[in-house]
């Protein structure tokens, strides 16, 4: 059984609560697709299985629950751990640490709304926010409204499309590879950068 038979099976047996699940296990291992499960939970809803106000709650609880847990991992981890690993990385300072830190303590709201709506990163956004321990409320409040925007949105264009709801995620898919490729590209400049400054400070 392939993953689109597995939540199928998951949505048709459970219904709402089941497309809750999907997507919280979605959350917490990013190669799982949001924009197969999303648009699944509104072709199903399309079929009478559950109501399309109830895929989008609880797709959007689903999305919530999975934050929390990776919001507490952050915040276990900790930035003191963060720092003592960063510092034992090569090509990797402990003032990058604090830069982002930094960064993330002007723009943490908004990175966490915004973050929601990435593909890939819509789950790794919890875990700096547990790390800088972001007030739990805003965290939730803005977790919701970015995550409660994105599903409608996915769940709305598979409910509508109906049989055709697999075209929701070939498009969005090719936002995912994008987002990828710009996230390899920026850590290939972070290294050439790294490497050609210690070349340059050695000969010096």
């Amino acid at each position: 059984m392939n993953l689109v038979d597995w939540v199928t099976d998951l949505m048709h047996t459970a219904g709402a609560p089941g497309a809750a699940l999907a997507i919280a296990l979605e959350n917490l291992f990013p190669p799982l697709p949001s924009e197969v499960f999303l648009p699944l939970a509104g072709f199903t809803a399309a079929q009478g299985k559950m109501s399309l106000l109830d895929a989008i709650l609880w797709t959007t609880f689903g999305s919530v629950a999975g934050a929390i847990l990776l919001y507490w991992i952050g915040a276990l981890l900790g930035r003191d751990r963060v720092r003592a690993i960063a510092a034992k990385m090569p090509l990797v300072r402990v003032s990058d640490v604090d830069k982002t830190e930094a960064w993330f303590l002007r723009n943490g709201y908004k990175a966490v709304f915004f973050g929601r709506m990435i593909p890939v990163f819509r789950s790794l956004i919890s875990i700096p926010a547990g790390i800088e321990r972001m007030r739990l409320a805003p965290f939730l409040a803005y977790t919701a409204a970015g995550s409660l925007l994105w599903n409608t949105i996915l769940i709305l264009a598979g409910y509508l499309l109906g049989d055709n709801w697999h075209l929701v995620e070939q498009y969005v898919g090719i936002g995912s590879k994008v987002v990828l490729v710009l996230a390899a590209v920026a850590v290939v400049i972070f290294i050439t950068t790294r490497l050609t400054k210690r070349r340059t400070k050695s000969h010096t």
